[in-house]
């Protein structure tokens, strides 16, 4: 499973780029507001830091508006994904993008079969929200598998299932367990990944252990 981190943080994107476990970066409308900058130059940054893709949302709904904020987003660095809306402007422009050889990242999926409409546009990347199913009783996970499941059958469909919304590590590890090809972490989420009690509780006893023996490694 590829990790990306959903966030327009660059600080964060640096530290936990620095680890050598992130694949990739998802932003949107909200997170690049949040940062107080010009989209143009927070995408440039973080596409400075990392090689894979970086999800940059158009804000237009109607297709010519789309193709013109993807044209300005496209040509801020070759990793750009563009994401879009998925409507039937939003799908029009996938299927015109995706042509043209420029990835895309078609986001606000909630149903299996909006899921299947834009791989059939040829979307590099769908993004299920599985929170947001979640907080509204329904089972986000079952639409993971439902997409997979989906795909699966069809060898020409080539888009990769991108997890969003993900609020909690048993979210990345019930949709590693289904198969998803990428999950879009919050910061602070891709880092509880690496928290376990036993683990500090293991290290702690090893340091006080090696402390009293007075030995240094170097």
């Amino acid at each position: 499973m590829k990790f990306f981190v959903d966030t327009a943080d660059t600080a964060e994107i640096k530290a936990l780029a620095a680890s050598g476990l992130l694949d990739g970066v998802t932003t949107n409308p909200s997170l690049i507001a949040k940062s107080g900058r010009k989209i143009s130059e927070v995408i440039a940054e973080i596409c400075g830091i990392v090689e894979g893709p970086v999800s940059a949302e158009v804000a237009g709904t109607e297709y010519d508006q789309i193709m013109r904020e993807a044209a300005v987003l496209r040509k801020i660095a070759t990793n750009v994904c563009v994401k879009l809306p998925l409507t039937p402007d939003g799908l029009r422009a996938c299927r015109t993008l995706s042509g043209e050889g420029t990835m895309t990242n078609v986001t606000l999926c909630f149903s299996a079969a909006q899921a299947l409409l834009a791989a059939k546009a040829g979307a590099t990347f769908i993004s299920p929200f599985v929170g947001r199913l979640d907080d509204i009783g329904q089972e986000g996970m079952e639409l993971i598998s439902d997409i997979l499941e989906i795909y699966d059958n069809y060898e020409a469909l080539e888009t990769e299932v991108l997890v969003a919304s993900v609020r909690s590590t048993m979210h990345v590890i019930q949709a590693a367990k289904l198969g998803a090809h990428v999950a879009t972490l919050p910061p602070a989420v891709l880092r509880a990944l690496y928290q376990h009690p036993l683990t500090d509780k293991g290290l702690a006893a090893f340091l006080k252990d090696w402390a009293g023996t007075g030995q240094s490694i170097v």
